[in-house]
């Protein structure tokens, strides 16, 4: 089984520290299956953990950007003595795994979303930091369609999406297209398909260029102030401040800024 499927995530790490992870099980419309969504996790794991990765950027092969979960080991599961219970348990619970590891990661993350991206595929864009589509992408909820809610999707999206757009997504399971995907901020921007890649790597480069511990400083505070109440939010982030001022970084990039040149990070290792 794995001679067939170990080649459906390419990895490869620029000069610039940027990590492109690109889905390519085409015949499975790039399906999370369960051995896709751990090699996934195993890369974005990694990648946590190298300094030298600076961006991941996730990307696909082909006119499908990622299907959502693969129906074929869904279906194939039910005939298990539990009608599939466990095994359905353990892959949604894999699942968000992945999506919590992407918006923990240290590292932007950002979506290069060309095509469809659909149920748990809509999530992963959701999820990502960042999210940027060709012009004739499309995003869907539409497991409302198949009897089988985007129980677990609706937690990315929900977090990106105002209620209302969200719950028309889920409860119609219609496609979005790229433009209304924009105005509901499920992604930053769209561009022209053959320009999608170049407008990806330009957004990750510039990114590259920032202290990479206070990028990490900058995520990690995000998510955490945003699930808190609003006095709690600013008393976290406060204290954030603080440290973060008295890094090196933070003075040697005010001292750039008043010097009128380039800072020289050094990332605080």
């Amino acid at each position: 089984m794995k001679e067939d499927i170990k080649n459906i995530l390419n990895q490869v790490v620029d000069e610039k520290g940027i990590l492109r992870l690109t889905l390519d099980d085409q015949n499975n419309k790039n399906a999370l299956s369960e051995f896709m969504m751990q090699e996934l996790i195993n890369a974005i794991d990694n990648a946590s953990l190298d300094n030298s990765i600076k961006v991941v950027v996730i990307a696909a092969k082909g006119n499908v950007f990622c299907s959502g979960h693969n129906l074929k080991e869904i279906t194939d599961a039910r005939s298990k003595d539990d009608e599939g219970a466990s095994y359905f348990m353990k892959l949604f619970k894999l699942c968000s795994s992945l999506m919590q590891l992407i918006v923990n990661c240290p590292k932007p993350v950002i979506a290069e979303v060309n095509g469809i991206a659909t149920a748990a595929g809509c999530q992963l864009v959701a999820s990502c930091d960042l999210a940027i589509s060709s012009s004739d992408a499309s995003f869907a909820t539409p497991g409302v369609n198949i009897g089988l809610f985007c129980s677990t999707p609706m937690v990315a999206l929900s977090r990106n999406v105002n209620k209302k757009d969200a719950m028309k997504m889920l409860l119609t399971g219609d496609m979005v297209d790229a433009p209304e995907a924009k105005r509901i901020s499920l992604i930053n921007d769209h561009v022209p398909c053959d320009q999608l890649t170049d407008s990806v790597m330009k957004l990750a480069e510039k990114i590259t260029k920032k202290s990479q511990k206070t990028l990490q400083t900058g995520k990690e505070g995000f998510y955490k102030q945003y699930e808190m109440s609003l006095s709690d939010a600013y008393e976290y982030t406060s204290k954030v401040m603080t440290e973060n001022t008295l890094r090196d970084d933070a003075k040697e990039g005010i001292d750039a800024f008043i010097e009128k040149r380039d800072p020289n990070w050094n990332n605080d290792q």
